[in-house]
């Protein structure tokens, strides 16, 4: 068992270990005097583990409901939410019990997002299920939905009260789910730390995955730790974002997956910061050969231009410009702040 402890304004522990998921009842309940549980999963998700869960949750005296929405990142609309919120009060759910996020990126931040906001804040704790969860998306606090024109443009910062990974769950679902978290793993390894990146290149991720969890998470947290409200140094967690939303967005959100698209969006960003000597040379072709070597998507058949077209409406857009993250090298980046108005003529194709 690892634990890292997050110092946010509230503080919680994310605890890693293999079997985890059977003793979530026991850890839920340390945590929370809740008398109700309402675990939220997926279609893909809720058949293989939700009963696991939920007779973990029963054994430790939780009374527990089930709510099941249809899998995909199309899903992470507010409507979904409704029928949360719906679920909610048909079950009785008050302040004082608790929402299990139970399933991947997609389930944790829609989850979250209707807990922070039904009755002004239930607690919720994250058990991800998929590698790009357990790396990125349940530690850090923010949650929301998509709207038709842009991603996660409406949702909240709101901290787990716990965070248990499973990582026993990697090797149960279809590859696809793994080599998706792969994104948000190379991107660690890309801002923070070369020596994570070197090993992606020289090993086989699937041996050392316990390694993997604990230092994209560490990386999160200090990171967090930091910045809680992404004011400032946390916008590094974007790498590869800015496009990589965009990538999303002309694909309707159903033809590339988010870690897919966040893996090709730092490999374009960066061969052309590469081109304009910002970024050491031969470093977009490690990255395109990492994507290659974990199934990932290594080209699209959309222009620079029409991705620049589709940030717009992008989160990390302030005032008349974007932020986006460059690499200098292997493990060390900066933010870049470009006006509007250059946008055009900085991203211009020789």
């Amino acid at each position: 068992m690892k634990i890292i402890n997050v110092k946010t304004e509230n503080s919680y522990n994310v605890y890693i270990g293999r079997g985890i998921l059977s003793k979530a009842g026991e850890y839920a309940r340390v945590i929370s005097g809740a008398v109700r549980a309402v675990i939220i999963s997926d279609s893909n998700v809720a058949p293989i583990y939700a009963e696991r869960v939920e007779r973990a949750l029963k054994k430790n005296g939780f009374e527990t409901s089930l709510f099941v929405f249809e899998a995909g990142e199309e899903r992470k609309r507010l409507s979904t939410i409704e029928q949360m919120y719906n679920h909610f009060f048909d079950n009785d759910i008050t302040r004082s019990d608790i929402v299990i996020a139970l399933g991947g990126g997609v389930v944790g931040d829609m989850a979250g997002f209707a807990a922070a906001s039904y009755l002004r804040g239930i607690d919720f704790i994250q058990i991800p299920t998929s590698l790009l969860a357990q790396v990125d998306s349940s530690v850090g606090g923010k949650t929301g939905v998509d709207l038709p024109f842009g991603k996660n443009l409406v949702g909240a910062f709101k901290q787990p009260k716990a965070v248990l990974i499973d990582p026993d769950t990697l090797f149960t679902l279809p590859k696809k789910f793994f080599n998706d978290g792969m994104g948000e793993v190379i991107k660690y390894g890309c801002i923070r730390s070369k020596t994570l990146f070197e090993r992606l290149e020289n090993e086989n991720a699937e041996d050392f995955i316990d390694d993997i969890i604990y230092e994209c998470i560490s990386i999160k947290s200090n990171v967090v730790e930091n910045d809680a409200l992404d004011k400032g140094e946390r916008a590094i967690l974007n790498f590869g974002h800015t496009f990589g939303h965009a990538l999303e967005k002309l694909f309707d959100y159903s033809g590339i997956t988010h870690g897919e698209a966040v893996g090709l969006g730092a490999y374009l960003i960066t061969d052309i910061t590469e081109k304009k000597g910002i970024t050491e040379a031969g470093t977009s072709k490690r990255i395109y050969n990492l994507l290659k070597k974990y199934n990932m998507t290594t080209a699209t058949e959309f222009s620079v231009s029409d991705i620049l077209k589709a940030t717009r409406g992008d989160k990390k857009s302030s005032g008349k410009g974007i932020s986006f993250i460059f690499l200098k090298d292997i493990g060390e980046c900066f933010i870049h702040r470009i006006e509007n108005s250059d946008i055009k003529e900085f991203f211009k194709q020789q």
